[in-house]
């Protein structure tokens, strides 16, 4: 997972919030006419949907970057691999006294890049531009209600991704949104369909294209599939991807009563503009907004194999086991990727 060769924009120098391409960009488009989005692309960086703590503002400049790195990833890494090399029994149950489920994903394993990710050459504290306040809306008696992976009763009540059904980052969208690694992409366009292949647990959509949004028709609410029910049309020089019925089970941005629109344009030849929109009065309080970028990536994705060797599972659901002979209570622990209902 290390290959990924990164084509950030660098400059610092803010372009206005109204221009989805580059001054002076010409969008190439295909053959038959459309533009061009095709190939492979990267979101990786440490910007992560909600503003972390200690960002007050959506933009940076790079020393004001560095101060939240060192906050916000080098103190965590550090506290989080603290007493790792103690290698003795002893030293193994005190390192997991606290219930740290990131105490088994150090640095080895992160993919992130060394930097926050660049939006038309401005450095961003999060994903979400709209509420202004950089958080995810989610409505408290929704995300306190879902399964965190507490459950220890039987693999059907363990996570998607645990189970190798769905990447835990929700890499396939929609929303595309990145994670600690495999956050690589492929997408491929034909006059009738566009795919978008996800690294990660190389999840794919396949999304019909019509001639407008009048067009736009969606199949009937019988089937909750993976990824949604998404039909995509070109407007001008971008592709806009509406999703409806969500399958709940995704317990990610949207549920089977919401609606995410995605919208894909060339910034220029090294990165997309990737915006999105959230309509869910079921999961939020309010309609939200974000924006990311798509880098251009010299490699294709590797090929993710969940399953091959992956005795995860069955470690887990052995130790609940154990622990209900031994009659020790099941603790309630954070998952490793942070909780959503903290956001």
């Amino acid at each position: 997972m290390k290959h990924v060769t990164l084509a950030f924009v660098l400059a610092l120098g803010c372009a206005p919030a109204a221009l989805a391409q580059a001054p002076g960009y010409a969008t190439p488009k295909t053959t038959w006419g459309v533009p061009e989005l095709g190939g492979f692309w990267t979101n990786q960086s440490y910007t992560q949907m909600s503003r972390p703590p200690k960002a007050t503002k959506l933009t940076v400049t790079a020393a004001e970057e560095q101060e939240l790195l060192k906050h916000n990833v080098y103190e965590k890494v550090a506290a989080d691999e603290a007493g790792v090399s103690d290698v003795s029994e002893e030293g193994s149950k005190k390192l997991l006294s606290d219930a740290n489920p990131s105490r088994g994903y150090n640095q080895y394993w992160f993919e992130v890049g060394e930097m926050f990710g660049r939006v038309k050459g401005e450095i961003r504290t999060s994903w979400v531009v709209d509420p202004p306040n950089g958080m995810v809306p989610f409505r408290r008696d929704y995300a306190g209600s879902r399964n965190f992976g507490n459950d220890y009763t039987s693999y059907e009540t363990r996570p998607l991704a645990e189970r190798c059904l769905r990447g835990f980052t929700n890499g396939a969208g929609p929303v595309l949104a990145n994670g600690l690694y495999n956050n690589n992409y492929q997408i491929v366009q034909s006059p009738t369909h566009v795919m978008i292949l996800a690294e990660m647990i190389h999840d794919a959509r396949v999304i019909p294209i019509v001639n407008s949004k009048a067009e736009a028709k969606h199949e009937p609410n019988v089937l909750q599939k993976w990824s949604g029910d998404s039909v995509g049309w070109y407007e001008g020089n971008t592709l806009v991807i509406e999703t409806v019925n969500l399958n709940p089970k995704q317990n990610t941005y949207g549920s089977e009563k919401g609606k995410v629109t995605e919208r894909f344009t060339r910034w220029d030849d090294k990165q997309i503009f990737y915006e999105f929109t959230v309509e869910d009065p079921t999961m939020f309080t309010q309609p939200w907004k974000g924006e990311m970028s798509l880098n251009v990536n010299d490699k294709p994705p590797f090929e993710y194999a969940c399953h091959e060797g992956n005795y995860g599972l069955h470690g887990i659901l052995a130790g609940a086991r154990r622990f209900e002979a031994d009659g020790i209570p099941q603790q309630i622990r954070k998952p490793t990727f942070g909780d959503l209902s903290d956001e």
